[in-house]
């Protein structure tokens, strides 16, 4: 079984910046395919970013160029660094961790709004 805390989000300016970090139990960590999820109010889970074991990336559409994914496997941590943020970028945001099984986290508000 693997946990994962989310933490950072909360209430940014259009324009403004946040930064969640998702912190894994477990020593499978550095193997994981670790991912962040987001689901706006009324709308489906959607891929924001997922970051492999060899550090390949991809992003959705609609935050490529905004967004950063990375990860310190040291501190087993995924990190998504959030830039130019739209009030179209409010939701949930869920870490997502997969090596055989996949698990989520318990998912972290991000509100974009003046």
């Amino acid at each position: 079984q693997v946990q994962l805390v989310e933490s950072g989000g909360g209430l940014v300016q259009p324009g403004g910046s946040l930064r969640l970090s998702c912190v894994a139990s477990g020593n499978m960590f550095s193997f994981a395919t670790m991912g962040w999820y987001r689901q706006p109010p009324g709308k489906q889970r959607e891929l924001v970013a997922s970051i492999t074991g060899g550090r390949r990336t991809d992003y959705g559409d609609s935050v490529k160029g905004r967004f950063t994914i990375s990860r310190d496997n040291a501190k087993n941590t995924v990190y998504l660094q959030m830039n130019s943020l739209k009030p179209e970028d409010t939701a949930v945001y869920y870490c997502h961790y997969k090596f055989g099984d996949a698990y989520w986290g318990q998912g972290t508000q991000v509100t974009v709004s003046s």
